[in-house]
C-alpha cells in the first residue's frame, strides 16, 4: 500500500481504535475514520459520524482507499445489541461497503478461541463473520485477539475503579490463564499489515508472549496499592452475570477467562518480528495504572 492512500477504520471510537488510529496519524498515514459516536480528530483523518452507517454518506468518502479495518463488535448481549445482529450481519455490510468502493482488504478483529467447534453465542457470531469475509473474495488479515491491554482499555478501568473502592473481586479460583498483548504492538502490527502488504489471507492469533493466570495478573496490577484481593464464589458471578445487565462480569466474560485459552505467539513474532512488550514488566512499572 501506498502511503497516500487513505485507511478506512470502522468503529473510530473505540479503545482499540483510538490508540490504532493515533500511531497510523503520527506514521502518516492518511485515515479515514467512521463512528457512530463522536471521537477526537487526528491529523491527516477523515472524519464522519453516522449513526446507522449510512452508504450515502460514507461511500463518496472511500474513493482510492485499499484497506478497511473493521473494529465494531461486541462482547456483551442485550435486548437492544445481540451478537448476530452486530457482529455477523454488521459485517456482511462491511464486506458489501468494500466491493462497492471497491476496497482490496480487509482487517478484522474476531477473538481468541474462535472456531468451527465452538458453543458459545459470542464465538459463534465471530466465526460466522471470519467465514464471510473468507468466502468475500476480499484480502484479508483476521486477528483472534486475547486482551488487549493500556491505559484506557475497559478491563483496566474496571480494575482502577476497583482499587478505589479498596478491594478487587475475582470470578472464582483465578486461576485460569490470560495472554494480554500490548496496544502499542497492536498498533504496530496494524501499520505493519497496511505498509507492507506481506500478509495475506491470513488468521493470526494477537496474543502477548507471556501466559499469565487471572490472579497473579490482578496481584501484578495492583501492587503498589493496598487493595484487597477477594475470590468470589463462580455460582454467585455467573448468577449476577445472567440477572444483572450492569454486572461487573458478563456472562461470555465469564466464559472466555474460564475457557483458559491459548494463542500461538511464536506464529505472531514470526510474522511481524517487532520486539513485543513484556506484560509482566508493563504490571510491574505501574504505568497501566
Amino acid at each position: 500500500m501506498v502511503k497516500n492512500t487513505p485507511v478506512v477504520v470502522i468503529g473510530a471510537s473505540g479503545f482499540i481504535a483510538k490508540n490504532v488510529r493515533k500511531y497510523l496519524s503520527k506514521n502518516n498515514i492518511k485515515l479515514i475514520s467512521i463512528s457512530r459516536k463522536n471521537f477526537k480528530k487526528f491529523k491527516n483523518e477523515t472524519k464522519i459520524i453516522t449513526k446507522n452507517y449510512d452508504e450515502k454518506i460514507i461511500l463518496p468518502k472511500l474513493k482510492n482507499s485499499e484497506v478497511l479495518i473493521h473494529l465494531v463488535g461486541i462482547g456483551k448481549q442485550t435486548i437492544n445489541d445481540d451478537y448476530n445482529l452486530t457482529n455477523t450481519e454488521f459485517t456482511k455490510k462491511i464486506i458489501d461497503l468494500c466491493k462497492k468502493s471497491k476496497i482490496k482488504k480487509i482487517i478484522y478483529f474476531s477473538g481468541l478461541g474462535v472456531s468451527k467447534n465452538t458453543t458459545l453465542g459470542y464465538f459463534i457470531s465471530k466465526y460466522k463473520a471470519e467465514r464471510q469475509i473468507i468466502d468475500s473474495d476480499l484480502d484479508y488479515v483476521i486477528f483472534r485477539p486475547s486482551y488487549i491491554v493500556g491505559k484506557d482499555d475497559s478491563f483496566t478501568k474496571y480494575l482502577k475503579q476497583q482499587i478505589k473502592t479498596g478491594q478487587i473481586n475475582i470470578p472464582g479460583s483465578g486461576n485460569y490463564s490470560i495472554q494480554p498483548i500490548y496496544i502499542d504492538d497492536v498498533s504496530q502490527i496494524i501499520f505493519n499489515v497496511i505498509t507492507q502488504s506481506k500478509q495475506s489471507k491470513m488468521i493470526l492469533d494477537l496474543v502477548g508472549s507471556e501466559s499469565i493466570t487471572f490472579k497473579k495478573y490482578i496481584k501484578e496490577f495492583s501492587s503498589r496499592t493496598n487493595t484487597k484481593i477477594k475470590k468470589i464464589n463462580l455460582e454467585i458471578v455467573y448468577h449476577k452475570a445472567i440477572s444483572e445487565p450492569q454486572s461487573e462480569f458478563g456472562v461470555d466474560d465469564l466464559n472466555l477467562l474460564i475457557g483458559n485459552f491459548k494463542g500461538n505467539h511464536k506464529k505472531l513474532k514470526n510474522t511481524f518480528k517487532i520486539q513485543f512488550t513484556s506484560i509482566r514488566k508493563l504490571l510491574k512499572s505501574g504505568s497501566l495504572l
